[in-house]
Protein backbone atom coordinates (compact mmCIF):
# COMPACT_ATOMS: atom_id res chain seq x y z
CA UNK A 1 0.00 0.00 0.00
CA UNK A 2 1.40 3.37 -1.01
CA UNK A 3 2.00 5.95 1.68
CA UNK A 4 0.01 9.15 1.46
CA UNK A 5 0.91 12.60 2.66
CA UNK A 6 -0.70 13.88 5.87
CA UNK A 7 -2.83 16.32 3.86
CA UNK A 8 -4.09 13.57 1.55
CA UNK A 9 -4.75 11.33 4.55
CA UNK A 10 -6.91 13.97 6.26
CA UNK A 11 -8.81 14.59 3.01
CA UNK A 12 -9.56 10.85 2.81
CA UNK A 13 -10.70 10.90 6.44
CA UNK A 14 -13.07 13.79 5.69
CA UNK A 15 -14.50 11.94 2.66
CA UNK A 16 -15.08 8.80 4.72
CA UNK A 17 -16.55 10.80 7.63
CA UNK A 18 -19.19 12.26 5.27
CA UNK A 19 -20.41 8.69 4.60
CA UNK A 20 -21.36 8.15 8.26
CA UNK A 21 -25.10 7.79 8.79
CA UNK A 22 -26.06 8.55 12.37
CA UNK A 23 -29.13 6.86 13.87
CA UNK A 24 -32.22 8.95 14.45
CA UNK A 25 -33.37 9.77 17.96
CA UNK A 26 -36.17 7.21 17.63
CA UNK A 27 -33.75 4.46 16.53
CA UNK A 28 -31.49 5.27 19.48
CA UNK A 29 -34.40 5.10 21.94
CA UNK A 30 -35.72 1.81 20.51
CA UNK A 31 -32.26 0.25 20.66
CA UNK A 32 -31.72 1.51 24.21
CA UNK A 33 -35.05 0.07 25.38
CA UNK A 34 -34.31 -3.27 23.69
CA UNK A 35 -30.88 -3.45 25.35
CA UNK A 36 -32.42 -2.71 28.76
CA UNK A 37 -35.12 -5.36 28.26
CA UNK A 38 -32.66 -8.01 27.10
CA UNK A 39 -30.14 -7.33 29.88
CA UNK A 40 -32.94 -7.49 32.46
CA UNK A 41 -34.24 -10.78 31.05
CA UNK A 42 -30.75 -12.28 30.90
CA UNK A 43 -30.00 -11.07 34.42
CA UNK A 44 -33.16 -12.73 35.74
CA UNK A 45 -32.42 -15.90 33.78
CA UNK A 46 -28.88 -16.21 35.11
CA UNK A 47 -30.05 -15.33 38.63
CA UNK A 48 -32.58 -18.19 38.41
CA UNK A 49 -30.00 -20.64 37.06
CA UNK A 50 -27.47 -19.61 39.72
CA UNK A 51 -30.06 -19.94 42.48
CA UNK A 52 -31.10 -23.38 41.23
CA UNK A 53 -27.54 -24.69 41.08
CA UNK A 54 -26.79 -23.12 44.47
CA UNK A 55 -29.76 -25.00 45.89
CA UNK A 56 -28.58 -28.26 44.26
CA UNK A 57 -25.05 -27.85 45.64
CA UNK A 58 -26.40 -27.07 49.12
CA UNK A 59 -28.65 -30.13 48.95
CA UNK A 60 -25.77 -32.37 47.86
CA UNK A 61 -23.45 -30.99 50.55
CA UNK A 62 -26.11 -31.59 53.19
CA UNK A 63 -26.62 -35.14 51.97
CA UNK A 64 -22.86 -35.76 51.95
CA UNK A 65 -22.48 -34.51 55.51
CA UNK A 66 -25.39 -36.61 56.78
CA UNK A 67 -27.72 -33.68 57.54
CA UNK A 68 -30.17 -34.41 54.74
Amino acid sequence: MAKSSPGEFFNQVKVEARKIVWPTGRETMVTTVMVLIMTTLLGLFFFGIDSFFGWVVTLLLNLASGQG
